[in-house]
């Protein structure tokens, strides 16, 4: 039994970031720490919460990076 690649599509698409708002620094930060906060508690055993724990934290792995770079002026 194969994967149906077809209706693939990746979770985030890098060509997007060119155009994208970044937050404040401090403001992305705040809200990572309050992600990790509140997925810190995800139930490990439950697969639909280990998915939403993921796509929050890596949305906020890609504000915080936003930021940074926004911070450095790249």
């Amino acid at each position: 039994m194969s994967a149906d690649t077809t209706a693939y599509a990746p979770l985030h698409d890098p060509a997007d970031d060119s155009d994208a708002w970044a937050s404040p620094l401090d403001m992305a930060l705040d809200l990572a720490r309050a992600s990790l906060a509140e997925q810190a508690i995800a139930n490990i055993h439950d697969d639909k919460a280990m998915l939403r724990a993921a796509v929050q934290l890596e949305t906020r792995l890609r504000e915080l990076v936003a930021a940074l770079d926004k911070e450095a002026g790249r």
